[in-house]
Order: structure tokens, then sequence, then C-alpha cells
């Protein structure tokens, strides 16, 4: 089974059970290496439907301050691709894992061939590559697609209709809506133009949506899984695991918060 395949099984798994699929990130490494597989196996217990795995990078544009700074502490900690691979090894499994990964990350392990045989060896479904123009992308594209790992794109409030329907035209797996503008974090409330992000999406997308950035309590997973097919929730669950002081703590944190999460989607 192709990653995508595998993407798309865990999608309509989660539609059979009339909710949106639950796709908590986590940063690899964080906040040191047994917390991380500490917390990708409390995810799958805690029933995730996939992961988002952060691969540690030193100039994570995208990512706002919870996950840069547990970027640089997992960096620091001697985090690598390779201990990042072994995350994703260690519950790929049971449970589609996509990484989170920038370009320079890919092009420093072989480029876009070298890269996706590394993350399909490991397990992975997919990757998100989130400083990767579309214009840029083609030739990483096919690259992964020839190695059966899913290129999942972004879409944002800013992107205009014209590059939306381009991007939905060759997303794989599923399409990455970013709630609002800006950086990865935690916000008060969902923004109110996002229903209309999600339902024009949707229109151009023969793909599962899924959204992400800002969504940091149950009831706001609650209400994004309302109008989307998936809800990513990343800086909450960061924080949650670097707070908690040891693996079995950062395992039991993330836990908690799923469980409700998982409540609340089926609400």
């Amino acid at each position: 089974m192709s990653g995508e395949e595998r993407i798309l099984a865990a999608f309509n798994a989660a539609k059979d059970e009339g909710r949106a699929a639950l796709m908590p990130y986590m940063m690899a490494g964080y906040p040191d290496r047994e917390s991380g597989l500490a917390v990708a196996a409390a995810y799958v217990d805690s029933g995730a439907d996939l992961i988002e795995l952060g691969v540690p990078f030193s100039d994570p544009l995208a990512d706002g301050p919870t996950i840069h700074d547990a970027a640089t502490k997992a960096l620091d900690g001697g985090a690598t691709l390779g201990t990042t691979l072994e995350v994703c090894r260690s519950v790929a499994e049971q449970i589609p894992v996509v990484l989170m990964v920038y370009s320079n990350m890919v092009l420093a392990h072989g480029g876009a061939s070298g890269f996706a045989r590394l993350a399909r060896a490991a397990g992975a479904a997919g990757a998100i590559v989130p400083d990767l123009p579309l214009g840029e992308a083609e030739d990483v594209r096919e690259a992964f697609t020839a190695a059966g790992l899913a290129m999942v794109p972004l879409v944002a409030p800013t992107t205009s209709p014209e590059r939306r329907a381009q991007i939905c035209s060759v997303a794989h797996g599923f399409i990455y809506v970013v709630s609002t503008v800006g950086t990865t974090g935690e916000r008060a409330e969902v923004p109110a133009s996002l229903a209309g992000l999600v339902a024009a999406t949707k229109a151009d997308a023969t793909t599962p949506v899924a959204v992400g950035f800002g969504i940091g309590t149950a009831e706001q997973a609650a209400e994004v899984g309302r109008i989307a097919d998936g809800v990513i929730v990343g800086s909450r669950l960061v924080r949650a695991a670097g707070e908690a002081g040891s693996p079995q703590g950062a395992a039991d944190a993330v836990a908690g918060f799923l469980s409700d999460a998982r409540v609340a989607l089926a609400g």
C-alpha cells in the first residue's frame, strides 16, 4: 500500500465513524529522545488517526515560538533525520506518519529521491515541505510519488483562488489548510473566515482537507472538525510534552488532551 493509500484509508475510517480525523503533531527528539518515542506511542494509544512528525531544523520559518524552541532543544540534544526516522519507524506500522520537513533537510539527505527512499524505508506515508513553493515543487513531488511518499501541500488564507486550484490539482494524501496568517501556535479562537476557506478548498479538492495552526483546545478541535475532514493539533501538545518533566509525564500529558479531543470530535 502506498503512503497516499494509507493516508486516505485513515481519513475514510474516521469519516465512517462520523467525525474528522485527528492528527497530532510532535517534534522528534523533544524534549529528549526517550520522551519523543513515548509521545509517539501515546498518540497511537490515545486514538490519533495520523501523526505529523516534525523533523528538527534550525530555521523553521513556518513555526511559532513553541515549535521553534522545541526544534532548537531537540537539535541541541542530538536529534537528526536518523533519530526522527527512528520515531517514525516505532509507530508507522500502526498509524500513517506524515513528516514535516524543510527543503534544506531534503536537499541535505540525497535530494528528493534520496530523502523519499529514506522516509519510505522508515514507514513514512507522506511529507509536508512548507517552504517549497508550488513552482519549484514538481520535481520533488515526482520523486516522492515514485517512492510511494505522498507530498502534502499547504493552502493559506493568502493563497489566491487560482493558486489554490493549482495546489489542489496536484495534492496527494490530503491538503493542509493553514487556519490563519502567520506561524504555528495556539490562538484564542478559530478565525471566522476559516469556514469559507475550507469550503472553497473542498470545492477544488479531490483529497481530504485538514486544518492546522492555532488549534489549542478540544472545543476548537470540535469546531474545526465540523467543517474539515481532519484536525491538526501542534503547539498545544508540544508545550504539554515539554512541561511534563519525564517521558511518562509527557506521554500522560498528551494522552489526556487527545482523549478529550477525540470525545469532542465524536460529539
